[in-house]
């Protein structure tokens, strides 16, 4: 049975959301339908996330997680519905909604500097510098990319996406080709920069364990609607250390998936 949706605030019990009030965006959707011809892949879909929530979106593939994306970023526009981003109605590319993909697709003609300031915007090399400081990589602004590891090019993306100060980041399996260890490191990052930035956070992920890790609410999407709708009510300082609900709270994502 499909859950109804609701615009799910962070638990009074979760005491470490984003920090900097303002910068996020609310994102709605409103009895949003997406289809390729006579293949519906999105169906009603109503959800609301509130500014500077983190949320991970889970589901098979073909579940409609890659479409919601591209819905959100301005790739694409619905078939019906409304999407609203801080109550506007918007259709086309957003300004204020930013992607980051699991391949970091970092200009290797350009330097890491660069890289981060690729929009050029005036006083970019400042905010590119102050940024590459930020994700622990300031003494590899003058490098090219291709010297740098899986787990630094992430970095540089990251940088780069948070140079123009977006309302919305979307995270497409940002982690997923980094081994164990850089994968741990860089969700200790994003949480930090989500928590100072303040900006709404979308993970799409097909990894249950990190999606409980990273986010406040976990989606699960099936058959383009909302099957669950799982608040994460643990602190992040106890989910580093394995507190027992992780699991529980994994099988009851897994089994609804």
């Amino acid at each position: 049975m499909m859950v109804p949706l609701r615009a799910a605030a962070p638990s009074p019990e979760v005491q470490d959301q984003a920090t900097v009030a303002g910068k996020g965006l609310e994102l709605a959707f409103e009895g949003v339908t997406k289809a390729f011809g006579d293949v519906g892949v999105l169906k009603g879909l109503d959800l609301v996330i509130p500014a500077g929530q983190f949320v991970a979106v889970v589901g098979r593939s073909g579940g409609g997680k890659t479409t919601l994306m591209r819905l959100i970023a301005g790739l694409d526009g619905p078939t019906g519905g409304a999407i609203r981003i801080d109550g506007t109605a918007r259709r086309g590319l957003q300004p204020d909604v930013r992607l980051l993909f699991q391949d970091a697709r970092l200009l290797p003609w350009q330097r890491v500097l660069s890289n981060v300031g690729i929009a050029r915007d005036p006083g970019w090399k400042a905010r590119a510098q102050a940024l590459l400081a930020e994700v622990g990589l300031a003494e590899r602004a003058g490098d090219w990319p291709y010297v740098l590891s899986g787990g630094q090019k992430q970095r540089v993306a990251l940088a780069r996406a948070l140079v123009t100060e977006p309302g919305i980041l979307l995270l497409d399996e940002p982690f997923g080709a980094l081994d164990a260890l850089t994968r741990a490191d860089m969700h200790r990052l994003l949480t930090r920069v989500w928590r100072q930035h303040g900006f709404t956070a979308i993970l799409i992920t097909h990894d249950v364990a990190e999606a409980v890790a990273l986010a406040d609410r976990v989606l699960v999407l099936r058959d383009g609607r909302v099957a669950e709708d799982i608040t994460v009510d643990i602190p992040r300082s106890a989910r580093a250390t394995g507190a027992p609900r992780l699991a529980e709270l994994e099988r009851r994502i897994l089994s609804a998936v």
